[in-house]
């Protein structure tokens, strides 16, 4: 399956956004513990394929630990719609996370048989998965 314009946005609407995604490629779940307590189920694409439509001054940041990653949200109705790669890490080009549960018009067959990549991001190993992913 080729990429496909998706909108995207907080639930107040204030954070709009559209990505090019190829939802027939692998989704991501991690259990780092940032990802574990926000439920996140992300699809990442390059940054030149993501558009920001509104909202710039509504956002806030958040890091943690190594601060690899920026996780964005909207200030007003705290949604997180993405993220963004801000620290170099070998082997990983940049890319901005896209938080599935974001999109506005993705079909829920869609999302209902998109793969599934595990990351144990609690051990800082993203090239496996966790032991245990049925909580995740």
């Amino acid at each position: 399956m080729a990429k496909k314009t998706y909108q995207g946005s907080c639930h107040c609407g204030r954070v709009r956004f559209e990505a090019d995604l190829d939802l027939s490629g692998p989704t991501f779940r991690c259990n780092c513990t940032y990802c574990t307590k926000a439920r996140n189920w992300f699809a990442t694409t390059e940054p030149d394929s993501f558009r920001l439509l509104a909202g710039e001054s509504d956002l806030a940041d958040y890091q943690f630990g190594p601060k690899r990653l920026l996780h964005q949200f909207c200030r007003n109705c705290g949604v997180r719609p993405f993220g963004r790669l801000v620290a170099e890490v070998e082997g990983m080009a940049p890319f901005v996370a896209i938080a599935l549960a974001s999109l506005d018009d993705v079909d829920p067959g869609t999302l209902a048989v998109a793969p599934i990549q595990y990351f144990d991001g609690r051990n800082d190993d993203f090239e496996s998965a966790p032991a245990e992913t049925r909580h995740l």
